[in-house]
């Protein structure tokens, strides 16, 4: 083989090779041969030698001069001319690895789908408008909302416009959304919508169906083969495709002149990628928009504190209906305690754990011929302690963290704070000083049981854990569900009545999003029964005067994101705070917090035994290195990214040292207890 010769134009290219190591996430300079110059461009991928093994990386830059002094390798080749790492996508990644400590090549993976060569093969020359027939989009429902109407002539005339959208009860968000994201397609824009599950990606895409061509909308989900994924990814990267639907990773889409982003149902759990760096897809959106200076909606039926705290900076705005059109289109909403008294006088309550203005409603919607919905806790909590008396969750005196039993303690054990590991001799409740303590409980394993006998002949359905119902019938049965496998009314009939049981094992979980959690679920369950003027109705379990009931009842999710996050401002959670998560065993994050160089203000919580149920990546010997750890890092608020990129530089500094052991950052994670 002759000897290469060098390109004789920029003949260097720095290249990100795809290693997944902190240590070596950065550009490394390779010499372009001729015969590559043409094709090795930035952002196609290439194949490198990278100490003696052949790896895959991208191309960042093509440069006249290489920073090495030494002897250059060539490039061995390009793995395809497409480019699928484009500047913007450079940018998005950049950012958000300084983020979240992480590191970049991890985040790439996610953004950036496998190639698959007969992907390439497909024609991605036909213009949009000709790939289907557009349908003038009905933009009423927007008129629905105070300034609705502005922040739609804002999206469509090109301005920035950024909305936290608070959903009415009832609202057919799913053609509300494809209106706005069709119109704006017409016009030229791009438009990328993302949602937390399957279920809500068909139905936006069932709704988009209905105004523009089915190959005018590109859905990008997990359940796509590896061809069909990567060619809707070259038809987003090459500008055939304008609108663009899909779970988590869709967020990354290079879409060409973004105009619309949306994330929906931020508080869902699914939104988050549960591989290193953890990245949220509501952050990657949001990132995004500022960098491309695109419109943003964020939406859904309840507002997070994270969102929340972006409304009160005024880099977004409220965006929610009147009151008159939520009191239109909103069932009747009533709570009804649950105490034993109660249970212990009411037959019914006995007979069925439901009190009589439960079922009562039940038995009115039955008779009615409508269905009803009950939803139940989902199953697998982690048993917390909480209140003896008024059940609010225990916390720690000191950092305000949840209090728990030691694992594997027995009964005499202390209360142990799950943050900061300091025992609570003495509880006493910041609700209503009360000293006594209790565990919480869930009892609902024969829900469908009890009530299958307690309003018998009417059949009953269930759905959840692996057999989720999709769609009932519009009529008489009783549907018992879990958070999140609620099953639709045939037709959007929606359901006659609704109630939700086993309220307080959703309330009084030691996490930091308790409240959040619980009132996302239950206004996804009010969401799906029918106004108070058709006879729907919906009753909490619950005692009435507790904030988040109260908060359902009047519709105020504002007001309780508002108070969330006030309430974390005053103990120091996230979003008022930056914290990180690293988990571990003692001797590497000893190890660790030695060399990391943490913003002024640092606070470091624990260590304390990792939470039940959690577990670090990877294999992991108990009994060679001991129970895994956690520490948890709080800073105060202050520069994108500070705390991120200082966690992220000690992690090259941990690889490079060669430990070994797994080691898990997660900055501002979903869930911290």
């Amino acid at each position: 083989m002759p000897p290469r010769q060098k390109a004789s134009s920029q003949p260097v290219a720095r290249v990100l090779p795809l290693l997944g190591l902190p240590h070596l996430d950065r550009g490394f300079d390779y010499l372009v041969s001729e015969d590559l110059a043409d094709d090795c461009v930035p952002g196609v991928r290439v194949r490198v030698r990278f100490h003696g093994r052949l790896v895959d990386a991208v191309v960042l830059e093509r440069r006249g001069e290489a920073d090495y002094a030494g002897t250059l390798r060539y490039a061995e080749r390009v793995i395809s001319p497409e480019l699928v790492f484009p500047a913007q996508t450079r940018a998005l990644v950049e950012s958000l690895a300084t983020r979240y400590g992480g590191v970049r090549s991890d985040i790439i993976r996610t953004a950036i789908p496998a190639r698959h060569a007969k992907a390439e093969e497909a024609d991605f020359s036909t213009p949009w408008e000709e790939l289907g027939t557009v349908e003038e989009p009905d933009l009423s429902e927007w008129l629905n909302y105070v300034h609705g109407e502005s922040f739609v002539d804002a999206v469509l005339g090109g301005q920035v416009a950024r909305a936290a959208w608070h959903m009415a009860p009832g609202e057919p968000w799913p053609h509300t959304v494809a209106a706005l994201a069709a119109k704006t397609a017409m016009q030229g824009g791009g438009v990328v919508i993302v949602l937390p599950d399957q279920r809500l990606v068909s139905m936006l895409e069932q709704a988009l169906r209905e105004v523009v061509g089915a190959k005018q909308v590109v859905v990008l989900t997990a359940g796509l083969g590896p061809q069909a994924r990567y060619r809707r990814y070259l038809a987003v990267a090459k500008g055939q495709a304008r609108i663009v639907i899909g779970t988590r990773s869709a967020a990354f889409a290079p879409v060409h002149k973004l105009r619309l982003a949306a994330v929906l149902f931020d508080h869902d759990d699914n939104l988050v990628d549960p591989r290193a760096p953890y990245v949220h897809a509501r952050e990657v959106l949001t990132t995004r928009a500022a960098q491309e200076k695109s419109s943003l909606i964020i939406g859904g039926y309840t507002r997070t504190a994270e969102t929340q705290l972006l409304v009160e900076s005024g880099w977004l705005h409220s965006l929610q209906a009147p009151r008159e059109v939520v009191r239109r289109q909103s069932p009747l909403i009533r709570a009804t305690a649950d105490s034993d008294f109660e249970q212990e006088r009411d037959p019914h309550a006995r007979y069925a754990r439901i009190p009589t203005q439960a079922y009562l409603s039940i038995k009115r919607a039955l008779t009615a011929g409508s269905p009803v919905l009950i939803q139940v806790p989902r199953k697998g909590y982690v048993p917390t302690l909480a209140c003896g008396t008024c059940r609010a969750p225990a916390r720690c005196r000191k950092c305000n963290g949840p209090l728990g039993l030691p694992a594997g303690e027995g009964q005499a054990a202390l209360p142990t704070c799950g943050w900061c590991g300091r025992p609570e001799p003495k509880f006493v409740c910041g609700e209503c000083g009360s000293s006594r303590l209790r565990a919480v409980v869930l009892g609902s394993e024969r829900t469908a049981e009890e009530l299958g006998r307690a309003f018998a002949p009417a059949p009953v359905v269930t759905s959840g854990g692996t057999k989720v119902v999709e769609t009932v019938a519009n009529k008489a049965a009783i549907v018992v569900s879990t958070p999140g496998a609620e099953p639709r009314v045939e037709d959007d009939a929606g359901y006659g009545a609704a109630v939700m049981l086993d309220t307080w094992a959703l309330m009084s979980r030691a996490d930091l999003r308790a409240m959040e959690d619980t009132l996302a679920k239950w206004a996804k369950v009010v969401a799906l029964v029918r106004s108070a003027d058709d006879g729907g109705e919906v009753t909490v379990v619950a005692d009435a005067a507790a904030p988040v009931v109260q908060s359902l009842i009047r519709w105020d999710m504002p007001g309780a994101a508002a108070a969330e996050l006030a309430a974390r401002r005053e103990v120091g959670f996230p979003p008022a705070v930056n914290m990180a998560a690293v988990d571990g065993p003692e001797k590497s994050i000893d190890a660790f917090m030695e060399q990391v160089e943490l913003p002024d203000g640092a606070e470091i919580l624990g260590p304390v035994d990792l939470p039940a149920g959690e577990k670090l990546p990877g294999e992991y010997d108990v009994q060679a290195f001991g129970r895994p750890q956690r520490i948890l890092v709080r800073t105060p608020l202050g520069p994108r990214g500070q705390l991120g990129a200082a966690l992220r530089a000690a992690a090259a500094l941990r690889t490079a040292s060669r430990d070994e052991l797994p080691l898990r950052i997660q900055v501002d994670p979903k869930h911290v207890g």
